[in-house]
């Protein structure tokens, strides 16, 4: 039995494969992006901020991986218009998704729920959860039209168990299992779509700054020593493996 922490994955892995990575710009999702890239796949870039895409979009080309594509998008404003645009795109250019990694977040407040600011609540919980579940539902016939297209959802530890002040983020990630979980049964025996999500657990990011301030950043693993649980479930050694929450540590 593979551990997908120790994951080693090969030098062709996901070559051929187009794989769709969401906040793509920074932190995990950019570490992602350029690992997929190094490994033969053709990334899709997806982000809000079109300045961090393109620099990854750089880094990917300089060493040699397959040209990705860029799609703009801030997932707290996009409407059904803009998934369409995107979902015509997808269609036009590749014809059909191998992976799609649903990995942008927003933090929020940490305030207890008494004080929780309901503008705030209402903007995470779209971010994190609902613009997730949208840009599925306009992905799910491109993940279908390939042989063996995996679907991830990054959550979060605080996502199987609630923790104090952590509110919106929390709640939103709980939602994210459960999705995950829906869809992998959804789509059980049919062949064709995994479902899985993984906790990154403590990562040196911009995120993990904010919500903890205090911490030494240094005594936390860089977001490419995480990647091995997600190379793992993009690539064909996780054949099979639906409807699990992975720890990256």
């Amino acid at each position: 039995m593979i551990d997908p922490r120790n994951y080693q994955p090969p030098a062709d892995l996901l070559t051929g494969r187009i794989i769709l990575i969401t906040g793509a710009g920074r932190g995990i999702g950019r570490a992602l992006a350029k690992r997929c890239g190094s490994l033969g796949a053709t990334v899709v870039l997806l982000g809000r901020t079109v300045t961090d895409l393109e620099s990854v979009y750089d880094e990917i080309v300089a060493e040699g991986g397959a040209t990705p594509g860029i799609f703009v998008m801030d997932l707290e404003r996009a409407g059904p218009d803009d998934y369409a645009v995107l979902q015509n795109a997808l269609t036009d250019t590749y014809g059909r998704l191998d992976g799609l990694v649903q990995n942008a977040s927003a933090l929020g407040d940490r305030s207890p729920i008494e004080h929780y600011d309901i503008e705030t609540w209402q903007r995470v919980l779209h971010i994190n959860l609902t613009a997730p579940f949208i840009l599925t539902r306009y992905c799910l016939d491109l993940l279908k039209a390939g042989k063996d297209a995996s679907l991830v959802f990054t959550s979060s530890g605080v996502g199987r168990e609630g923790r104090a002040y952590w509110g919106a983020y929390s709640v939103s990630k709980f939602g994210i299992e459960a999705l995950s979980q829906i869809l992998a049964e959804e789509h059980e025996g049919m062949g064709r779509l995994r479902v899985n999500a993984v906790n990154p657990g403590g990562t040196r990011t911009g995120m993990r700054a904010k919500a903890y301030p205090g911490e030494d950043p240094e005594s936390l693993p860089l977001p490419e020593e995480i990647l091995s649980v997600y190379l793992f479930l993009l690539g064909p050694d996780s054949r099979g493996v639906t409807g699990r929450s992975l720890d990256a540590q």
